[in-house]
């Protein structure tokens, strides 16, 4: 269970940053401090996944997760990660982060790779029962119908940069969507906080990136700066987001047994 000091889980991370590795101990103490208990770690290739279960070793508030970044548009690396996942399920927590990226990827049959490879996702997330973390920056739209058409179901949809209108058919299907600091120097993330219900809010910090300073490293203690926002933008107490944000990690995945630092 996650013990009521430590309750926050900051669900999508980047701590195995190499921007991290001078001071990563004192980052997380630091997270702790804030009310951070879990730090769900996010990897962009092999690499980073091995390099996230080798961390959550070290330091077990980190929760890791594995995936291929959206840009990766290479079948062999698909089908490399799925079988790595699959042979590392027990130490996994999330899928991701994997998903569309139409800001980067604008040709039409790489835009079609990019789909499969993401099919090829969400039926391993089906197979193994594993949420997905999901990327879809300026492919909202897109990522939310293929998730719906192909039956995912533990969705997370990671700094959704579209419209509330594009994400309403995803918060009928239980999906969850999670807001960054950098929520507070976005009108578009401060729409969507103010027309998405709470039920179906997380945070995250995107760390390094994301943050409330755009020159600045950000990290996992930041993710105050969201919980704050979402309080102001709803009206509503901070407690009653981070009791809400709680429950709705819990739902998507689990009670995350956490230790802090």
């Amino acid at each position: 269970m996650i013990v009521p000091e430590h309750n926050i889980v900051d669900t999508h991370t980047h701590i195995c940053d190499p921007v991290f590795d001078a001071d990563r101990s004192e980052v997380l103490k630091k997270a702790a401090a804030a009310g951070v208990g879990g730090i769900i770690a996010l990897g962009e290739d092999l690499a980073d996944a091995r390099r996230n279960i080798a961390l959550a070793d070290e330091h077990p508030m980190i929760c890791p997760a594995a995936g291929l970044y959206p840009t990766i548009l290479d079948l062999d690396q698909a089908e490399q990660m799925q079988s790595f996942i699959r042979q590392e399920r027990a130490k996994l927590v999330a899928i991701g982060e994997v998903g569309l990226d139409f800001w980067v990827v604008k040709e039409a049959p790489q835009k079609e790779l990019q789909k499969e490879i993401l099919k090829g996702f969400i039926s391993l997330s089906r197979e193994l029962d594993l949420p997905l973390n999901i990327h879809s920056r300026s492919a909202g739209r897109h990522a939310v119908s293929l998730l719906l058409e192909y039956g995912a179901t533990r969705v997370q949809m990671h700094a959704f940069d579209g419209k509330a209108s594009a994400a309403l058919p995803a918060v009928e299907a239980g999906f969850f969507f999670s807001i960054p600091p950098s929520v507070i120097r976005s009108r578009q993330k401060q729409k969507l906080v103010k027309h998405l219900p709470l039920s179906c809010l997380l945070v995250e910090t995107d760390s390094p990136g994301l943050g409330p300073d755009p020159k600045k490293r950000n990290e996992p203690a930041n993710i105050t700066i969201s919980i704050n926002a979402i309080a102001e933008l709803k009206k509503i107490s901070e407690g009653e987001v981070i009791q809400t944000v709680v429950e709705n990690t819990q739902r998507l995945y689990g009670n995350l047994v956490i230790t802090p630092p």
